[in-house]
């Protein structure tokens, strides 16, 4: 099994920056890594995606606002965000699995998740 532990979030008013990392312990084998988001009342959806060639994907709904890297020397997976949002708010979980690009944002595709991290925004 992938072990995912996600850390970082946090309490920022609007415009405000976070950085998520999300650890494990042997991040070069777990294949895509993806962060996803869900909020009170709404579905999950997808964020950020990182393959295992390190060819990063993101939604719509980051506009450019948020950064998504690993390192595997340390082996974390880390969600820069900007310019945060109230409708930024969230919890935020850190998934993995050998899912194809086209299905990234698919959340049923991965087959490891970690416990999440919320994210609130204030106006």
């Amino acid at each position: 099994d992938v072990q995912l532990v996600e850390s970082g979030g946090g309490s920022v008013q609007a415009g405000g920056s976070l950085t998520l990392s999300c650890t494990t312990p042997y991040l070069s084998g777990a294949g895509r890594m993806t962060w996803f988001r869900q909020a009170p009342g709404k579905e999950r959806e997808g964020v950020a995606s990182m393959s295992v060639n390190g060819v990063p994907t993101y939604a719509d709904l980051t506009n450019g606002r948020f950064r998504i890297s690993k390192d595997i020397t340390k082996n974390i997976l880390s969600l820069v965000m900007h310019n945060l949002k109230p409708e930024d708010t969230a919890m935020y979980y850190c998934a993995a699995g050998p899912v194809m690009p086209y299905q990234w944002s698919q959340g049923d595709k991965y087959p490891y998740w970690g416990k999440g991290t919320q994210v609130t925004v204030s106006p």
